[in-house]
């Protein structure tokens, strides 16, 4: 199988060339999008052995789509693209679960679940273990599908990514993701992962600006869906 990486980065030039390194073997091209660094990112990125691109609109969501073009227009396109963070919060060499489960039960995603795995204490902040728990709850009750977190780690078929027509371009890409794939109808599985507390500061959950963002456009994105 062909298995390529996006790491979306945004001034994480202590963290970005860990994920890069401790990435598997079986992964064969790892594509750093430089979501407007104004530090070392894009150098230490290089530096580690990945690909960088440059998407100076601010946003996860537009820097997960750059990556997602940029391997759609390649002549030999992923058959499984897998999405990290690249503050080392969750531990890369897990790719290889992640993978092996989507491909043993013939799905078409796996979300990494930080709810199910052994969670560093302190790694995830309130805000954030109350916002995954409201909007799993609300994605059931709504959509009739069970997910217990809105992990970044995650496995998809490239194929199913393209047929989703991914839209969001900042806080909702995750949540979108799995809405879409509920509406789809798409085989999607869960597997413990574990996670630890992130290198430097969260941009999202580590201000007020960013958590009260965060949850709106989560939020948005489930009414609006149903």
């Amino acid at each position: 199988m062909l298995i390529d990486v996006v790491i979306p980065a945004f001034n994480e030039e202590n963290s970005v060339g860990n994920v890069v390194r401790d990435l598997p073997d079986s992964v064969r091209e790892t594509v750093v999008v430089n979501n407007n660094s104004r530090d070392d990112t894009r150098r230490n990125a290089r530096e580690a052995g990945a690909t960088v691109l440059d998407e100076p609109r601010q946003g996860y969501g537009y820097a997960c789509l750059k990556g997602i073009e940029y391997l759609k227009n390649k002549p030999d396109p992923p058959e499984i693209l897998v999405f990290v963070d690249a503050d080392y919060s969750d531990y890369p060499e897990e790719l290889t679960k992640i993978v092996d489960y989507l491909l043993e039960n013939n799905l078409d995603m796996v979300i990494g679940s930080r709810a199910l795995g052994e969670r560093e204490s302190g790694a995830m902040t309130p805000q954030q273990v109350f916002g995954n728990w409201l909007a799993t709850t609300l994605i059931k009750r709504f959509y009739g599908v069970t997910y217990t977190d809105l992990g970044p780690f995650r496995a998809i078929r490239f194929d199913k990514l393209i047929a989703m027509q991914m839209q969001d371009t900042t806080y909702g890409w995750t949540v979108e993701m799995q809405l879409k794939a509920a509406k789809m109808g798409m085989a999607v599985g869960e597997v413990p992962v574990t996670y630890r507390k992130r290198i430097g500061h969260s941009k999202v959950s580590g201000t007020v600006k960013g958590t009260v963002l965060a949850g709106y456009k989560i939020l948005s994105w489930i009414f609006k869906y149903r």
